[in-house]
């Protein structure tokens, strides 16, 4: 399919700029794939829509202040976003290659022009990094003085996507079962949830389990022209034994899967394998660039929890490979004429 097929028109005004107050009073759409039905409800009830032994995944990143303000020797100010931390070459010197973590980064930079191999960034503190390298997608290598996570607290920012102009609390940007540090953005299907919410659906018989996808920029990276030549961003993700074991339990005794969010989606379809009597997934870590687009086949996910995507994106195709594209289309034209809230901080969709 063309990448305009992916186009639809959205007034700026639906563009949340803020989350809703309970987060769990934000609005739900409900897309049943079955009968091509849709029902408008707020996110509270999804329990509604829950069966006990279902497993409910959920991305257990944290989002982590990565954006950095800096200058060169020269005065001319430079904007580090940090990508992901980078294994120490083996080039590097014994102290950074044995337990010196935190110290090479791939980052984006921003005003980055001359900013070659060997430029010194310097940062309000007395850290300072260096240019060790220019990737093919534009991205940097830095080497820094000392472990960046030491520093991010003081000298960093949560990151926001570009369609978000308002301040927003750092702690609204995150889930409220955020655990390990990582992402430059939140995994925003999650962003619905309450504790409350959380603690009723467990109590229902819902197995509740945990993955890590740190979700890197390219999770905002449009599809510039034909979507068969896009590339992926490497993100890394993890599974452990005890949500491998819940998950593949399920799938042999043939309970629902539930991926909140397109993050758990890409991590149980990348991690998928065979087991005896059907399907499984495997515990470990590993690097996924998997793009889901109409054509591919689900190995995992029965039901997915997702917010409502950018035009043209690759999260919106694999929307439209799960629920189908014609079915798709339709609920984001009903969404726009029903005035939900779109993007990161806007309503949700269950689609069954």
């Amino acid at each position: 399919m063309s990448l305009e097929s992916y186009n639809y028109f959205l007034p700026q005004e639906l563009i949340a700029q803020a989350g809703a107050e309970p987060r769990d009073s934000s609005r739900l759409m409900v897309v049943h794939r079955d009968t091509g039905t849709i029902e408008h409800r707020v996110f509270r009830d999804i329990s509604e829509y829950l069966r006990p032994g279902d497993v409910l995944v959920l991305n257990q990143s944290k989002v982590i202040p990565a954006r950095l303000y800096a200058h060169k020797r020269t005065g001319a100010r430079i904007e580090v976003l940090l990508v992901r931390e980078l294994t120490p070459p083996p080039s590097a010197p014994p102290l950074q290659a044995e337990g010196g973590g935190g110290v090479y980064w791939e980052v984006l930079l921003r005003h980055a022009h001359k900013t070659h191999p060997g430029t010194e960034l310097i940062f309000t503190d007395g850290l300072i990094a260096t240019v060790e390298g220019v990737e093919e997608d534009g991205t940097r290598v830095l080497r820094f003085s000392e472990n960046v996570w030491e520093h991010l607290e003081r000298l960093g920012e949560t990151p926001l996507p570009p369609y978000i102009y308002a301040s927003v609390d750092p702690e609204r940007y995150q889930t409220v079962y955020a655990k390990t540090p990582g992402s430059v953005a939140a995994p925003t299907a999650g962003l619905h949830f309450t504790p409350e919410l959380l603690d009723r659906i467990r109590a229902m018989g819902v197995d509740i389990c945990y993955v890590t996808l740190h979700v890197g920029p390219g999770t905002f990276k449009p599809v510039k022209d034909d979507p068969d030549k896009h590339q992926m961003h490497a993100e890394p993700y993890e599974i452990g034994p005890e949500t491998a074991e819940t998950i593949n339990r399920a799938k042999a005794e043939g309970r629902r899967v539930i991926a909140v969010g397109t993050t758990v989606v890409r991590t149980l379809e990348s991690a998928v394998t065979s087991a005896e009597g059907g399907v499984g997934v495997r515990a470990g870590a590993a690097q996924t660039q998997l793009f889901i687009r109409p054509g591919f086949t689900f190995g995992l996910v029965d039901v997915l929890i997702t917010n409502f995507h950018l035009p043209k994106s690759t999260l919106l195709m694999l929307v439209s490979a799960f629920a189908g594209y014609e079915l798709t289309m339709h609920a984001y034209t009903t969404a726009v004429e029903e005035s939900y809230r779109f993007y990161s901080l806007g309503d949700a969709m269950l689609i069954v």
